[in-house]
């Protein structure tokens, strides 16, 4: 950047630089037109002064010559007029008559000569409207420069026609006759203009040490009345914008400046403890919400907890029937074998019906506890842990649960699970109770039978996985699909629903890092798709594999 482009950036943007150019400027000029006037003042008083002396030099002239010119004594008259023009400060003298000759001169080269009319001795008489007698000291002077460049005061004196003139007996001049002649005396102003000349330098030089001293004293003055506080004051905004409200003003002084910091500390006070007031209740706000947060999730584990047993105690009726089933199957077996050892030792044919009976006997007690295991494996609290699962095994747990009920109400299946499908990242409990819940509430929407489908897929993304759960049931009513989702909303009748159960398993999905999506037409039916990561390795944890398509 330029030093001019500097200079002018500082005083556009600088308030003290505003200011002291400002006061230089005003103090220069004023300065400057106070010296104006002060010199031309001293002038017009050393003119009026030479101006006086001038036109007491010619009346002396005249006073002295008064008697030489009444007895027309001329040689008298010439040394008494060559003794004044030499004079210190005297150029020359001379008298002349109403025509014009030169009578008498301190030059003796001009004796006799006439004198022009036009001439600066004459201008003042011949220009004036008034007659010589009449015109005032200041008319009869004029200042022009001589032939050495000198400038030089002229001072024109009548001499006016008196009794004792025309009464004496040595002259002829009529009494009509008012100027018998001029005396003109020249003086010179070489002393005068030296003199201002001298004044001039010593006001110059005064002037220019006054504005120096002024533009000093304005420039300490601006500086540590107005620069320095106002730097302060902009330097502590700044900080104070940045963040920093430690920051203090000095308060030097009691006048505007000095309040104006005072305003400024208490203002910086006021910040910081409103900004400590705020961090103090960002700190309780952040401890609260840890707080409420944990409460949440405690009570979402424990509405997550309510709604699987609600399930389970659905479950409950369903396998009560389908274990009562095996159960009566083992009990009549029992019976029979029972009578048929009561008859005696059974023969060949007798061991091999009672072995068949006994074979039953086991089928059904292992179909009766895999029965119970899964629901006691449904219904075990154990902590969340994502780790590679197979999706199919957990779609066989969960159709193992409901398939009595299916059964009960003329459902038919079609599970369609995928094969060599990778393992999804997951909490097995969990996921069951997500799709255990999705399938029975498509058992509640088909009363009178219809089918519900089942399938495994890969998503289109090679790390996520697909769980597709579809009805043929009653559908949901488009105005209230979206809400689906939201706690305590629920489309069921029935009044110990209070509509949480797609709430927690939209909340499992998500912590699963997955989502879950519905469609669904009314009178046609529903689908859910579930979308979950697979595993980081395929094949990692419980295996692959699947079923392939099943329909009952």
């Amino acid at each position: 950047m330029t030093p001019w482009a500097r200079l002018r950036q500082l005083l556009t943007r600088s308030l003290a630089a505003k200011l002291i150019v400002c006061l230089v400027a005003g103090t220069a000029l004023l300065s400057g037109l106070f010296g104006y006037i002060n010199l031309r003042l001293q002038r017009r008083h050393l003119e009026e002064v030479v101006l006086t002396s001038a036109d007491r030099i010619t009346d002396v002239i005249r006073r002295s010559t008064h008697y030489q010119m009444l007895r027309n004594d001329r040689e008298a008259l010439y040394h008494v007029i060559n003794t004044l023009g030499h004079e210190p400060g005297i150029r020359r003298i001379r008298i002349f008559n109403e025509e014009g000759h030169i009578s008498f001169s301190t030059d003796s080269a001009e004796v006799g000569r006439l004198v022009d009319k036009n001439a600066e001795a004459c201008y003042a008489c011949h220009s004036q409207a008034e007659p010589l007698t009449k015109l005032n000291r200041p008319d009869r002077a004029r200042i022009f420069t001589d032939a050495d460049g000198t400038r030089v005061l002229g001072m024109i004196n009548p001499i006016e026609n008196e009794p004792a003139c025309y009464n004496a007996a040595c002259h002829a001049h009529p009494a009509a006759q008012k100027i018998l002649g001029v005396i003109d005396a020249g003086l010179s102003l070489a002393q005068v203009d030296a003199q201002i000349s001298e004044r001039q330098d010593l006001l110059i030089g005064f002037t220019v040490v006054a504005m120096v001293l002024l533009a000093l004293v304005s420039v300490l003055f601006v500086w540590f009345v107005l620069q320095r506080p106002l730097g302060e004051l902009t330097l502590g905004i700044q900080r104070v914008a940045q963040g920093s409200l430690d920051q203090r003003l000095p308060v030097r002084s009691s006048d505007q400046l000095g309040e104006l910091a005072a305003s400024f500390n208490k203002m910086t006070d006021e910040l910081q403890e409103a900004r400590n007031e705020l961090l103090a209740w960002g700190r309780t706000l952040e401890q609260r919400v840890r707080e409420k947060t944990r409460e949440l999730q405690q009570a979402y584990q424990h509405m997550a907890n309510v709604e699987k047993m609600a399930s389970l105690g659905k479950l409950a009726a369903t396998v009560a029937h389908e274990v009562n089933n095996p159960l009566s199957g083992i009990l009549t077996y029992a019976k029979l074998i029972n009578r048929q050892l009561a008859r005696g030792s059974p023969d060949s044919d007798q061991v091999a019906e009672i072995r068949q009976h006994l074979v039953l006997i086991e089928s059904e007690s292992q179909r009766c506890g895999e029965i119970l295991r899964n629901l006691l494996s449904f219904a075990r609290q154990v902590p969340t842990e994502l780790v590679p699962k197979n999706l199919n095994s957990i779609i066989e747990r969960c159709l193992a649960l409901v398939r009595h009920q299916l059964e009960l109400q003329s459902i038919e299946l079609e599970a369609n699970l995928a094969e060599d499908l990778p393992a999804a990242l997951c909490d097995a409990g969990q996921i069951q109770q997500v799709v255990l819940a999705l399938m029975m509430n498509a058992i509640e929407a088909m009363p009178h039978g219809g089918r519900l489908r089942l399938e495994t897929r890969r998503h289109t993304t090679p790390d996520a996985l697909q769980i597709v759960v579809g009805d043929d049931g009653v559908g949901i009513p488009p105005q209230l699909l979206e809400h689906i989702f939201e706690p305590f909303f629920t489309t069921k009748e029935n009044q110990h629903r209070v509509g949480l159960g797609l709430t927690i398993a939209r909340r499992i999905i998500e912590q699963h890092h997955g989502s879950i999506s519905v469609v669904s037409t009314p009178q046609q039916g529903t689908v859910f798709t579930i979308v979950l990561p697979a595993a980081v390795k395929v094949g990692v944890g419980e295996g692959v594999g699947g079923h392939g398509r099943q329909t009952t």
